[in-house]
């Protein structure tokens, strides 16, 4: 029964991440190049640029129309000759550096590029001070507590003056 279970998961599984693919493969066979350079640009560029409506996907992953439109608007001017910059450009001018997934460093991407820096240090920063917030703090003992402390540390004591006699007498 388990083993009917494990293999019907699996074909479930494989059907459906070949199914991703073979849409992506669909969607990239529709582009047809007589040159393997502007293929290689093409598929460079579809990497590169950001779906504006999906945000954190490529147009070359994205099954947004949009991505539809800009992937064919990027097949169209490889196939005229523009190069991946003249490509990128277009698209930046007209939807912003978000459509590249490497803008350029300017005032206005600092946040972009330093973003990232600036959390991981005030995280680690916050960290530290808790940590040695709690490493600093006092801590109240009961009666009780204190007496077993006290109990601890004389056994302790003991058994370590016990642990160098016995040293002393095996050297």
């Amino acid at each position: 029964m388990i083993k009917n279970f494990i293999t019907m998961v699996m074909v479930t599984l494989t059907i459906a991440l070949s199914s991703l693919s073979v849409a992506y493969a669909v969607n990239l066979e529709t582009y047809q190049f007589d040159d393997p350079q502007k293929e290689a640009l093409f598929r460079e560029l579809i990497d590169e640029l950001r779906c504006p409506k999906c945000q954190n996907q490529t147009i070359g992953d994205s099954d947004a129309p949009l991505a539809k439109d800009l992937r064919d608007r990027a097949y169209m001017m490889v196939q005229q000759g523009a190069s991946k910059q003249e490509v990128v450009d277009y698209m930046v001018a007209r939807y912003g550096d978000f459509a590249y997934y490497r803008p350029p460093v300017k005032l206005s991407t600092v946040v972009l590029w330093l973003g990232p820096v600036i959390v991981i240090l005030v995280g680690a920063g916050v960290i530290l001070m808790r940590v040695r917030a709690r490493n600093n703090a006092e801590v109240e003992l009961s009666a009780d507590e204190q007496a077993q402390l006290a109990a601890l540390r004389h056994s302790n004591q003991g058994g370590s003056e016990q642990g160098e006699s016995e040293q002393d007498k095996s050297s």
